[in-house]
């Protein structure tokens, strides 16, 4: 799951790409115009921006000019654009820009590009061996300590290639798919299924939030809550 800025004067083509995003489970943010953008910079911190070039404010090159002058831009960010020629783009990727996206965008190219501009981001994970120290402050109830610290097994990558319950053998997609189960229902215990305190740790709105529990086959509700009630 990453942080993405979506910088469009366009809200058609901002809750588009928005939508395409949140469902791969990213965290999305969006800004309508330069002024927002430098906000949402500053307050949000993403892993990756897509920005449109014509923007009525300040345009998405002179943006990217700026983030650079001012030592901000430690982010990959993505310029798009359905009207700029092959100039401007080349211009852009020169000074900074990670790639460029003409408009029409489809979803493939979309996650395609957003894909690699992340693995060009990405950072090395800490030593799996002190993963416990994680939650240490987390303090779970003494009903779920179990379940937490069976979450977080340490691991050997050449014993059995699993990380936790998650065998890292599996494709790609199958591994994220575990590995975000384990991940929200550790949250979802750890709150007490209060979707709105999940909400705000994981980052994700509500709706999207429901949205890839069910998609996970994930229940919403405690167990123990339902057990209580018969």
């Amino acid at each position: 799951m990453a942080r993405i800025l979506v910088v469009d004067d366009e809200i058609g083509i901002r809750e588009l790409l928005s939508e395409v995003l949140y469902d791969e489970g990213h965290a999305v943010e969006q800004a309508e115009n330069a002024a927002q953008a430098r906000e949402a910079r500053l307050r949000s911190r993403p892993d990756l921006v897509l920005l449109d070039i014509w923007m009525p404010d300040t345009d998405g090159v002179s943006l990217l000019k700026e983030w650079i002058s001012q030592g901000l831009l430690d982010m990959p960010v993505i310029m798009m654009s359905g009207h700029a020629g092959i100039d401007i783009a080349v211009e852009a990727t020169r000074i900074g820009a990670t790639d460029f996206l003409e408009k029409p965008i489809s979803p493939q190219r979309l996650l395609k590009t957003v894909s690699a501009g992340l693995l060009r981001n990405r950072t090395i994970l800490p030593d799996v061996k002190t993963t416990r120290n994680i939650v240490k402050d987390s303090s779970p109830s003494k009903n779920n300590s179990s379940w937490v610290e069976s979450c977080l097994v340490p691991v050997e990558y050449n014993a059995g290639c699993k990380l936790g319950s998650v065998s890292l053998d599996l494709p790609l997609r199958d591994a994220r798919d575990a590995f975000e189960r384990v991940y929200f229902e550790y949250h979802l215990m750890k709150d007490g299924y209060s979707m709105t305190r999940v909400s705000e740790r994981t980052g994700l709105e509500r709706t999207h939030l429901y949205r890839k529990l069910k998609q996970l086959g994930i229940t919403t509700t405690s167990r123990k809550r339902n057990v209580d009630k018969t």
